[in-house]
């Protein structure tokens, strides 16, 4: 019919590997998200990545990259800097975050009594949350949320921060799997931490990292589980 050449059409589906300059979606029924622009009545993609759509939202998540700070972002960071009320903290990103003392910390200090270090130090690697991030990227961290703390002992690796929602999978499930199969503890940023504490550490990072490199192929869960059992078994027979 003549009529459906005006239509608003989809091109392209979640989760789909796309190029720069492709054609996503035609027409109004559609928006634009990070990654994408709109030429004419056409959304393309910016970059080789992969496509996120929400309620019409088309988004298009760089396969490669670092980490630009978000607000409300989970992220894993380590203290590079101890300051007279604040810590700064890398957090995988051009763009050092920082943790006022007043975010930092719940109770009252006595700074002429207390010493920062006390608390934070350079080395210690926390969780923690972006409470906001101004126009000149200046990333104010918060320890504010019931989920944020010190991270004591584990083992850090990074990956890349745009895999980082296959690393948690669909309601969880990616990295449940792992820390069920390893008994580790594991705590992932946004900005491609992964914090990763217990005993089969080897295993559950192998994992991670199977989970990044694959991470654009289907039946991925299956596999991993088939590694992890024969990682696992083969540490119970040495």
């Amino acid at each position: 019919m003549e009529e459906d050449k005006s239509e608003s059409k989809l091109l392209t589906e979640d989760r789909k590997i796309v190029v720069p300059g492709e054609i996503l979606a035609k027409g109004i029924d559609y928006l634009p998200g990070h990654g994408t622009y709109k030429m004419n009545s056409e959304i393309r993609s910016k970059v080789l990545g992969l496509v996120k759509i929400k309620n019409h939202l088309i988004n298009v998540v760089p396969l490669s990259g670092g980490y630009m700070p978000q607000e409300r972002d989970g992220v894993i960071g380590e203290v590079v800097d101890v300051q007279p009320y604040a810590w700064l903290v890398n957090i995988n990103s051009p763009y050092l975050g920082y943790l006022p003392l007043a975010e930092g910390v719940e109770e009252f200090v006595d700074l002429a009594k207390s010493d920062l270090t006390e608390f934070f130090d350079v080395g210690d690697v926390i969780y923690a949350k972006i409470k906001k991030v101004t126009k000149r990227k200046d990333v104010l961290l918060t320890m504010k949320d019931k989920m944020c703390r010190k991270l004591h002992g584990g083992n850090i690796i990074k990956i890349t921060p745009a895999k980082v929602p296959r690393l948690i999978g669909k309601g969880g499930s990616m990295v449940e799997t792992i820390k069920q199969k390893t008994g580790c503890k594991i705590i992932i940023g946004q900005n491609g931490f992964v914090w990763i504490s217990g005993e089969n550490i080897s295993a559950a990072a192998k994992a991670v990292l199977m989970v990044e490199k694959e991470s654009h192929t289907t039946g991925l869960t299956e596999r991993i589980e088939k590694m992890l059992d024969k990682e696992l078994k083969g540490d119970n027979n040495e």
